[in-house]
């Protein structure tokens, strides 16, 4: 699904939700329970692919990769991938948005930090200066065929809520799609955004992080404040990490789970999840009509 179908799905609903997945399985899953929007988070791919912290150590091809498993996962949902600092300068930016729209991609958040880039929740970030991220969004816009382009600001931490919102107004006037101000940190900065930002044409984003800086709130309770578009990047990751700990101990400490079998899906779903009997379907032999 394309920039131009989930542009449409914004318009025709209120605040969107779109949950954090990584792969193919996690993707299948959120489609499966309903969800047609979807947000290829680099926090959750970070730490399921490689293992490590969100600290730029995935590499452009790598996010493009699994933003074309991820779409190939989920053809009937708009899948927003993200695209870090652009992973160089404004001509790094353009080749970026060539790879996400190549690989399926709806959207892309396009963020001000500096490199290597840190999670939007952890301490100790630094933000490029407002003409350097301006180049990278330019290219961006310039370049995509249909991708939404979501403008990303860190500068909350480093200069104050006024300084991000200031960069979120520039940020629309370029023409970006949305803007993003990472990690307000009350129900009031929330709202200061929404009522600065909320009249400049552009969708706000939220990003809903547990344990994280902003409080959580329901979609409906964002849109009241003005926002559009809401992220909810590692709910399932944070949901899947204490399952699998909690999985592998009892596995290290009883050598079997089958005490636990009401705790874990059942082969024959899991075989459904990943459609299995779609896949037989088509591996069927055809009858030979007579006389062949």
């Amino acid at each position: 699904m394309d920039g131009n179908h989930f542009r449409a799905i914004l318009a025709g609903r209120g605040p969107t939700l779109l949950p954090g997945v990584w792969d193919g399985l996690s993707a299948r899953a959120a489609v499966a329970q309903g969800f047609d929007t979807l947000f290829l988070s680099g926090y959750a791919l970070a730490g399921t692919m490689l293992g490590l912290p969100d600290v730029g150590y995935l590499t452009q091809t790598e996010v493009a990769d699994a933003a074309r498993r991820v779409c190939a996962a989920a053809p009937t949902a708009a899948v927003v991938v993200d695209g870090d600092t652009g992973y160089g300068n404004a001509l790094n930016v353009a080749r970026t948005v060539e790879l996400w729209e190549a690989a399926g991609a709806a959207g892309i958040f396009l963020e001000d930090q500096v490199f290597p880039k840190r999670c939007g929740h952890m301490a100790g970030k630094e933000v490029v200066p407002t003409g350097e991220w301006l180049a990278k969004l330019r290219s961006a816009l310039a370049t995509r065929d249909h991708l939404f382009v979501c403008a990303r600001t860190d500068a909350r931490a480093p200069h104050g809520l006024d300084a991000a919102i200031e960069r979120g107004r520039v940020a629309a006037d370029l023409g970006v799609d949305a803007v993003f101000v990472e990690a307000p940190q009350s129900l009031d900065e929330l709202a200061a955004v929404g009522d600065a930002l909320g009249d400049r044409g552009v969708t706000l984003v939220a990003n809903m992080v547990e344990s994280g800086h902003t409080p959580l709130l329901t979609p409906e309770e964002l849109g009241d404040l003005g926002f559009g578009l809401v992220v909810s990047p590692v709910t399932a990751l944070f949901g899947v990490a204490a399952i699998l700990g909690d999985v592998y101990g009892h596995l290290q400490r009883t050598g079997t789970a089958r005490d636990r079998l009401d705790d874990l899906v059942a082969f024959d779903e899991f075989t459904d999840l990943v459609d299995l009997p779609g896949h037989r379907a088509r591996d069927l032999p055809v009858d030979e009509p007579p006389g062949a």
